[in-house]
């Protein structure tokens, strides 16, 4: 598919039009475990994969806001697509600071390989001739039935005493071993499957000092200038969790409203005649709207100043923080209030809001949407002091 900067929105278009056809196949995820075939294929056509993918090797640089917008799109119908397409989404971006060798073996033979991950520390990199040796295990690597490879959470082994130098490491399908462990009772269709390495030889140029990244001096940055490049890993990376969630919000709160228009008890009547029902849809709606403004707010002011040649404050980056995960309790908190004033209908196994309803608090549990720690984060740098949050 021949796609250029001036079809982000046109990608955004291609969801919507998508859009039934994924509700439709949620369910066979669940039950396959991972997203159906067809299902890949059709995301794929989308180019939502591209979105954050340099333009020298057939992406779109798009601004992270029309990511974002398909992504909660696709989450609202069905939350396992929307997991993915985010999560796995956003790795283009930050295959973007590895070598352009690295780039090039990644996409010169095919611009829609899918990348997946695991950023967890499962294994050390033991340096030797050339690069380094490297075995571990590494949990929920979603998506990764689909992908052709996988950036790894790793540590480089100093010796003597000094500490480990944290390093992503990029490995090519082969190198590793898809071992099929998940079996949840949420997000069942994203695959999130064990990553497993035994005793494989990692060249130097496949792994990505953190450090260097987060300072914006990774030797990817050489070729790929653009803007989008100079955001920071850390809020991208959160909002391809929370974001999802947010949609998946919304697609409860539509789910709910056709519910409640039609919904009659045979205690209380039409529901839609019960103020108290019909107020909770308002309030919810208000929560969920927020949530997305405040993380398009977020996005389009850094995106901003980047864009004007400025670098990023840690103000923008510590609210930033704070939003996406209040973002995610606030969304979470929504979608409960809906379900839980849906009545018995809800509970049926044909009634799309009991997957909603178990997708979004499965997505709750990953580690980025740890609440205290962030929000005491927040308020330290409001106070001119560093903030404690290493997610910032």
């Amino acid at each position: 598919m021949d796609v250029t900067i001036d079809a982000a929105d046109e990608v955004v278009e291609r969801v919507r039009l998508l859009l039934p056809e994924l509700r439709e196949r949620s369910p066979e995820g669940e039950v396959l475990r991972r997203l159906p075939d067809q299902t890949v294929a059709d995301l794929k056509a989308t180019g939502i994969g591209r979105m954050l993918q340099p333009k020298r090797y057939g992406g779109l640089e798009a601004h992270p806001r029309q990511f974002f917008e398909a992504v909660l799109a696709i989450a609202g119908t069905c939350g396992s697509a929307g997991w993915v397409s985010s999560v796995v989404g956003v790795h283009p971006w930050q295959a973007a600071h590895w070598p352009d060798q690295v780039q090039e073996e990644i996409w010169a033979d095919d611009p829609d390989t899918w990348i997946s991950s695991s950023y967890m520390p499962g294994g050390t990199l033991v340096p030797c001739d050339g690069g380094y040796r490297l075995s571990g295990r590494w949990s929920f690597s979603s998506g990764s039935d689909h992908c052709q490879w996988v950036i790894l959470g790793t540590s480089v082994d100093r010796g003597d005493g000094a500490p480990p130098e944290p390093r992503n490491t990029l490995l090519r399908r082969g190198e590793y071993v898809i071992e099929d462990v998940w079996d949840t009772v949420g997000l069942r269709g994203t695959g999130s499957n064990d990553i497993v390495v035994d005793d494989v030889f990692v060249p130097e140029y496949r792994t990505l000092d953190l450090i260097q990244m987060f300072l914006w001096r990774s030797p990817g940055l050489a070729t790929n200038t653009a803007p989008l490049y100079r955001m920071p890993f850390a809020t991208l990376f959160s909002y391809a969790i929370t974001g999802p969630i947010i949609g998946m919000a919304e697609g409860m709160l539509a789910e709910d409203i056709e519910l409640t228009k039609k919904r009659v008890s045979k205690q209380w009547g039409k529901a839609v005649e019960d103020p108290y029902t019909v107020a909770a849809i308002g309030t919810a709606a208000c929560e969920i709207d927020a949530c997305r403004l405040q993380l398009f707010r977020n996005l389009d002011e850094m995106m901003a100043t980047v864009e004007g040649g400025g670098r990023i404050t840690m103000d923008q980056r510590a609210r930033a923080r704070r939003d996406q995960v209040l973002g995610t309790q606030r969304a979470v908190a929504a979608l409960d209030d809906l379900f839980d004033r849906a009545g018995a209908a809800a509970i049926s196994a044909r009634n799309p809001m009991q997957r909603i309803w178990r997708d979004a608090h499965a997505a709750k549990h990953h580690t980025i949407n740890t609440l205290e720690k962030s929000l005491f984060s927040y308020a330290k740098v409001a106070m001119g002091l560093d903030p404690s949050d290493l997610m910032v």
